[in-house]
C-alpha cells in the first residue's frame, strides 16, 4: 500500500505547490489557461513526421516552469509516468509504416520511426504543458477559470469534488490498511482475496460517509454549486502575456527554426 502513502504526499504537495506567491499565479488565470490551450493546439497541428519542427516549443514549458517556480525534475518525472502510453500508441508505427521518408548520414528512416518520435515529443510537450498548468494554478483558480471562460459549472464542481476527496479516499484507505497490519503482522503481501473485501469494505465506508458529507452539505444551503474564489480582474499585463505567447507559436507553427539554425551553422561551418 505504499502507492496509497504517495498519492497522499503527492496530493499535499500539489496542494503546498499553488499555495505559494510566483510570477505566474500573479496573472489572470484564465490567461495561462488560454495559452496552454493554444499551446496544446499547436503541438497536435502538426504533421505526424514532424520531428525537429517541435523542438523549440519546448521553450514554452520550460518559461511556464520557471515562472511557476517548479523544478523541472517535478515536471519531468509526470512526463515519464504517460509515457509508456505514448509508447503502447506508437510502438507499431515503423510496422505498419516502413516507407523511407528521410536519409540520415546516408541510412534510410521510414517514416514510422519518425511519427513514433514525434508522438513521444508531442506527449512530453503537452503533459508537462498540462502539469505545469495545475501545478501552477491549483485546482480552484483552474476550475474558476474554466466558469468564468463558460464551461457548466457542473463539471468544475465535480472537478472540485474529485480533487477534495481523492485525499479523503487515500487516507481512509491508508488506515484500513494499516489496521490490517497491525492485526495480521503482514507488512508487504496480502492475499487477492483481502483485497475483495478491503475494497468492499472501502466501498461501504464511502457510501456512508458521501450520504453525511451530502446531508451536511443541503443543511448549510448547497444548491449543487460551489462558490469559487472571485478571480482578480483582467490586466495589461494579462494582454501581454497572452499576445507574447500567440506570437511566439505562430512563429514556431509557420517557421522551422531548428532546420533553419543546422542550414546556418552548415553554412559558418563551410
Amino acid at each position: 500500500m505504499r502507492g496509497i502513502d504517495a498519492l497522499l504526499q503527492e496530493v499535499r504537495t500539489h496542494d503546498a505547490l499553488h499555495a505559494r506567491r510566483t510570477r505566474l499565479s500573479q496573472l489572470d488565470p484564465r490567461a495561462t489557461l488560454l495559452a496552454t490551450f493554444a499551446f496544446i493546439v499547436v503541438v497536435v497541428s502538426f504533421d505526424r513526421y514532424a520531428t525537429t519542427a517541435l523542438l523549440p516549443l519546448a521553450v514554452f514549458p520550460v518559461v511556464m516552469a520557471r515562472l511557476a517556480e517548479l523544478s523541472l525534475r517535478r515536471v519531468g518525472g509526470k512526463v515519464l509516468l504517460a509515457m509508456p502510453f505514448a509508447l503502447m500508441i506508437g510502438l507499431f508505427n515503423p510496422i505498419f509504416d516502413p516507407v523511407p521518408r528521410l536519409q540520415w548520414w546516408g541510412y534510410p528512416i521510414a517514416g514510422g520511426w519518425l511519427s513514433f518520435l514525434s508522438i513521444l515529443e508531442r506527449v512530453a510537450l503537452t503533459v508537462s504543458a498540462a502539469v505545469i498548468l495545475l501545478d501552477g494554478l491549483g485546482i480552484h483558480k483552474f476550475c474558476a477559470a474554466l466558469k468564468q471562460l463558460g464551461v457548466p459549472a457542473v463539471l468544475t464542481t465535480q472537478l472540485l469534488f474529485l480533487h477534495r476527496y481523492i485525499q479523503l479516499l487515500a487516507g481512509e484507505l491508508s488506515r484500513m490498511n494499516l489496521a490490517r497490519e497491525l492485526r495480521s503482522g503482514a507488512a508487504n503481501t496480502m492475499p487477492l482475496a483481502v483485497y475483495g473485501s478491503l475494497l468492499g469494505h472501502l466501498l461501504l465506508r464511502t457510501l456512508e460517509r458521501a450520504q453525511r458529507i451530502h446531508q451536511a452539505m443541503l443543511s448549510r444551503g448547497f444548491d449543487g454549486q460551489l462558490s469559487l474564489r472571485q478571480p482578480q480582474p483582467w490586466r495589461t499585463i494579462d494582454t501581454m502575456f497572452i499576445s507574447s505567447c500567440l506570437l511566439m507559436f505562430l512563429l514556431l507553427r509557420t517557421t522551422d527554426l531548428t532546420t533553419l539554425l543546422g542550414r546556418l551553422i552548415l553554412r559558418v561551418a563551410a
